[in-house]
């Protein structure tokens, strides 16, 4: 069920991307930009931490 699961997240994965590639685009730099201001929040609290 594990694989078979993992083969259609992919496969769907691939038809949005082949679909609509500017959409996915905008998702995946959305994604990165939230993962970017996370690893900046927990640099901040550590650098507030040990002054």
């Amino acid at each position: 069920m594990k694989k078979l699961l993992t083969w259609a997240g992919i496969a769907l994965a691939l038809f949005f991307l082949i679909s609509s590639p500017n959409e996915a685009s905008g998702f995946v730099n959305s994604v990165l930009a939230n993962l970017q201001q996370a690893a900046e929040a927990v640099i901040t609290f550590m650098q507030n931490l040990f002054r």
